[in-house]
C-alpha cells in the first residue's frame, strides 16, 4: 500500500512538473511573441542611426545584397595577410526623401587591431567622397589606440581618394593620413578596412549600380 501511494504521489508531482512547464513555456512564448516586434523596430532604429551617423544626408537606408565573390576581390587589393584580416559586413544603399541613390554606408571589420577586433562603418557618396567614419567596436590600448576615433576618422572624412596609406613623418596628400603616435598597428588596422570598403564600392557597388 505504502508503495502504491509512492507511485501515486511520485506521479502528482510530475504531473505538476509537466504543468509548470507547460505553463511556463506558453508564458515565454506570449513575452515573446509581445516584444517581438518593439525589439525589431528598435533593432531597425539603432541600425538606421548608425547609417545616419555617416551619411547624415540620407532620409532612409535600405539593405542590400553582398556579393561575397567581388567582396573577396576587393580585399584583393591589398596584401595577403590583409585579404584574410577584413571583412565586409552588412551594406545599405543611402537614400534621399525621394528614393534617390545618395551613395552607401559599409559596415566593415578589421581583426588586424592590436587588441582585437575593429568594427566600423564608413558612408560613402556615388562621387567615392568618404562622407564618414563611425567606429562601432574597438578595444585598443588606452591613450594610444583607443585615440583613433579622435585623431584617424577626421582625416578620413570628406576626401575623395582610392587608396589611403599612412605616415610617421606628416601627411602632405590627401590620400596620406598621419598615424597615432605610438599605435602603428591600430593605424594600419583602420586604414586597411577603409581602403577595402572603398574597393568594394568602386569595383561593385558604383559600377553594378545596386
Amino acid at each position: 500500500m505504502k508503495n502504491k501511494q509512492d507511485i501515486n504521489k511520485m506521479f502528482q508531482e510530475a504531473g505538476i512538473l509537466l504543468a509548470i512547464t507547460i505553463i511556463a513555456g506558453l508564458a515565454l512564448g506570449f513575452v515573446y511573441e509581445l516584444t517581438k516586434e518593439p525589439i525589431a523596430y528598435q533593432e531597425a532604429l539603432k541600425v538606421q542611426n548608425a547609417c545616419k551617423e555617416v551619411f547624415n544626408i540620407a532620409d532612409s537606408f535600405e539593405e542590400v545584397e553582398q556579393d561575397v565573390d567581388a567582396a573577396t576581390r576587393a580585399s584583393s587589393v591589398m596584401d595577403t595577410a590583409t585579404e584574410n584580416s577584413v571583412k565586409l559586413g552588412t551594406i545599405y544603399k543611402a537614400l534621399s526623401k525621394d528614393a534617390s541613390l545618395l551613395g552607401y554606408v559599409i559596415e566593415v571589420t578589421s581583426t588586424e587591431g592590436y587588441n582585437g577586433n575593429i568594427e566600423m562603418m564608413m558612408g560613402i557618396t556615388m562621387d567615392g567622397t568618404l562622407n564618414g567614419i563611425s567606429l562601432l567596436s574597438i578595444s585598443e590600448t588606452p591613450g594610444l589606440g583607443m585615440r583613433a576615433q579622435e585623431v584617424l576618422v577626421p582625416q578620413f572624412s570628406g576626401k575623395t581618394v582610392s587608396v589611403f596609406t599612412y605616415t610617421q613623418t606628416g601627411a602632405i596628400t590627401d590620400d596620406q593620413i598621419d598615424a597615432i603616435s605610438g599605435a602603428t598597428i591600430t593605424t594600419k588596422a583602420v586604414t586597411n578596412a577603409i581602403n577595402t570598403g572603398l574597393s568594394y564600392f568602386e569595383q561593385v557597388l558604383k559600377e553594378g549600380g545596386n
